[in-house]
C-alpha cells in the first residue's frame, strides 16, 4: 500500500502540473487586452502598453508561465482585476462554500443512491426496482436548472417550507444553514441519483451472480453474511470511483445551481471571472476546481485500492 500511495501522489503532482500549464495557456489565449480592461476603453494606447509591460504581459508565454508558477507555489496567485483583492483568499473563501454545499449534497446522495441500488438488485424486477429506475432516469434527464425552479416553486413559493436563497444570514445556526442549503442540494441529488443508482445496482447484480457468492451460499453461510462480507465489498467498488468523479463535478459544475439560488460559491465566481475577462481570478478558480477534482479522484482510488488488493498490486507493478 505504501508503494501504491507514493506512485499515486507522484501521479497527482504530475497531473496538477500539466493541468496548470494547460489552464494558463488556454486562459491567456482568450481574446481581450488585460491593460485595456483595467484602464477602460478611453485610456490611451501608450498607457495600456505601459500597464501591460508592468504586468509582464508583453513577455513570451513560457516565461510568463514560469514566473506565474513560482508565484503560485509561494502563495501569490495574483490580484483580481474585478474585485481588486488578492486571488487566493477570494478563491479559498468561495471554494469553502461550494465544498460545504457539495458535501451536504453528497451526504444525501450516497446513502440514498447506494441503498436504493442495493435494494433494487436484491428485489430485481419488483415494483420499487422499476420505480427507482424510471424515476432516476426521468430526473437525470432534466437539467438541474429546471429541477431547481420546480423545487423553488413547490417548497419555497407554494408551501413556504424552505428559504429560496441558499446563503443564510450572518450568525445563522447550523440548522438554519442546512435549511438554506437543502433545496440546492436536492437539485444536485435528483440530477446525479440515476447514475450512482445504476452503478450500485449493476455492481450488485454482477456480484450476486459471481462464483464466490455461490460458493459462500453453498457453504451454508446465512444470506445476510454473504451479502455483507462478500457481495457488498465487491459490488460497490465501481461506485466508489464514480463517486469520486461526482465530487469534482459538483464543485466545478455548480454555476447553474449557485446562480439560481444566489449562492456565492466557486462556480458563480468562475462565471464572473470569465464574463469580466479577469484572467488572474479565472486561472485561480479553474486551478482550484482542478485540484479538488484530482484530489477527490485520488482519495477514491485510495479507497478502491484499500478494498481491492489486486488494484494496488497491478498499479505497483507486482
Amino acid at each position: 500500500m505504501g508503494r501504491y500511495l507514493a506512485r499515486r501522489l507522484l501521479l497527482l503532482v504530475f497531473t496538477l502540473f500539466v493541468a496548470s500549464a494547460l489552464i494558463f495557456a488556454l486562459t491567456n489565449a482568450l481574446p481581450g487586452n488585460v491593460g485595456r480592461i483595467i484602464l477602460g476603453p478611453f485610456a490611451s494606447q501608450h498607457a495600456v502598453a505601459v500597464l501591460n509591460h508592468q504586468l509582464g504581459l508583453d513577455q513570451p508565454l513560457d516565461a510568463r508561465y514560469i514566473h506565474w508558477l513560482g508565484d503560485l507555489l509561494r502563495g501569490d496567485w495574483g490580484r483580481s482585476l474585478t474585485y481588486d483583492t488578492p486571488v487566493l483568499p477570494l478563491v479559498l473563501g468561495r471554494l469553502g462554500r461550494s465544498l460545504l454545499l457539495a458535501a451536504f449534497a453528497l451526504a444525501l446522495l450516497l446513502p440514498l443512491a447506494i441503498s436504493a441500488g442495493v435494494y433494487a438488485a436484491l428485489h430485481e424486477g419488483g415494483w420499487l426496482d422499476r420505480a427507482f429506475s424510471v424515476g432516476g432516469l426521468a430526473f437525470g434527464a432534466i437539467p438541474e436548472f429546471v429541477t431547481g425552479v420546480f423545487l423553488i416553486l413547490l417548497f419555497g413559493l407554494t408551501l413556504h417550507w424552505l428559504p429560496i436563497q441558499a446563503l443564510p444570514p450572518t450568525g445563522a445556526t447550523p440548522l438554519q444553514w442546512l435549511a438554506h442549503l437543502l433545496m440546492p442540494a436536492l437539485a444536485l441529488v435528483l440530477t446525479l441519483f440515476s447514475y450512482l443508482f445504476r452503478m450500485a445496482r449493476s455492481g450488485m447484480l454482477d456480484a450476486l451472480d459471481a462464483d464466490y457468492t455461490r460458493t459462500a451460499t453453498l457453504k451454508g453461510l446465512p444470506g445476510r453474511t454473504v451479502i455483507a462480507r462478500h457481495v457488498l465489498r465487491n459490488a460497490l467498488l465501481p461506485t466508489i470511483t464514480v463517486a469520486g468523479a461526482q465530487i469534482g463535478w459538483m464543485v466545478g459544475g455548480l454555476v447553474v445551481v449557485e446562480t439560481l439560488f444566489r449562492y456565492p460559491g466557486i462556480g458563480s465566481l468562475t462565471y464572473s471571472a470569465a464574463t469580466h475577462k479577469d484572467l488572474p481570478l479565472l486561472v485561480g478558480c479553474t486551478l482550484a476546481i482542478t485540484f479538488v477534482f484530482a484530489f477527490a479522484n485520488f482519495l477514491a482510488d485510495l479507497l478502491y485500492a484499500a478494498l481491492n488488493p489486486r488494484a494496488r498490486q497491478a498499479f505497483s507493478g507486482r
